[in-house]
């Protein structure tokens, strides 16, 4: 049955387990994803191709780089929208955010004013290299008012590395979900790619994302889902992407 779901269905389409992707800019010329509607859509009917059905796509809310608004998000997942309806290319397209860490965030929070994906689901990133000590703040805040928050591929955050994965499973206690990158298993960090085995294989993964930018990366994916890792995913995971 496991091998069935790994098999290709046909040449055009391969059976995915899990049909909907969290995680991704595909919104163009919004952040660092793609530049170009044509590029879009290429990407998107790529992912069909995978056997996803509906995306749920990211763009970046960082107020230094990315300063994204639901408005301006809303108005690019629009054009997004109708141009799949014009060529007739059947997916489910939402949009969320990946908000990144810092003080606007907290007032983003504050406010009320955030994006969230299946009602009250929240994709947040922090810097990579260090803890910031307003992250136990954005948290509680998130779940003081009825948010869940999901932190965006652990596997890069250095400084919850430990032997013993404490600090991760700290995070999980205090109600924090894991999202990790598929394209972390190829990625070119040892490191990166160790964490990310390490957490699967601990059954901490609460959702997988594709975290696309460029065509690329959709290749990187696909590569990914025919791998024994992905089998270890789906195995050793109670994955919430579907539900």
């Amino acid at each position: 049955m496991i091998m069935n779901l790994f098999s290709f269905f046909s040449k055009s389409e391969q059976i995915n387990p899990i049909t909907v992707d969290i995680h991704s800019h595909l919104l163009p010329n919004i952040d660092d994803g793609v530049k170009t509607i044509e590029e879009s859509i290429a990407i998107i009917k790529k992912f069909k191709f995978l056997g996803y059905r509906k995306l749920i796509t990211t763009p970046h809310i960082f107020s230094d780089l990315y300063p994204n608004t639901k408005d301006i998000i809303e108005e690019k997942l629009k054009i997004v929208r109708d141009e799949l309806e014009a060529q007739n290319i059947t997916i489910n397209l939402e949009a969320s955010a990946e908000y990144y860490l810092d003080m606007e965030f907290l007032k983003i929070i504050e406010d009320d004013d955030l994006l969230p994906f299946n009602k009250n689901y929240i994709l947040f990133e922090t810097p990579c290299s260090m803890k910031l000590i307003i992250l136990e703040i954005a948290i509680n805040n998130l779940l003081n008012k009825g948010y869940i928050p999901v932190l965006a591929h652990p596997e890069r955050y250095h400084y919850l590395y430990d032997n013993n994965l404490e600090k991760y499973k700290e995070l999980k206690r205090s109600g924090v979900l894991f999202q990790v990158n598929l394209k972390s298993l190829q990625s070119q960090s040892k490191s990166i790619k160790k964490m990310a085995l390490k957490l699967i294989k601990m059954g901490l993964v609460d959702f997988i994302g594709s975290d696309v930018h460029k065509m690329k990366d959709i290749i990187t994916i696909e590569k990914v889902l025919k791998s024994k890792e992905y089998r270890t995913i789906i195995n050793k995971n109670n994955l919430l992407n579907d539900i």
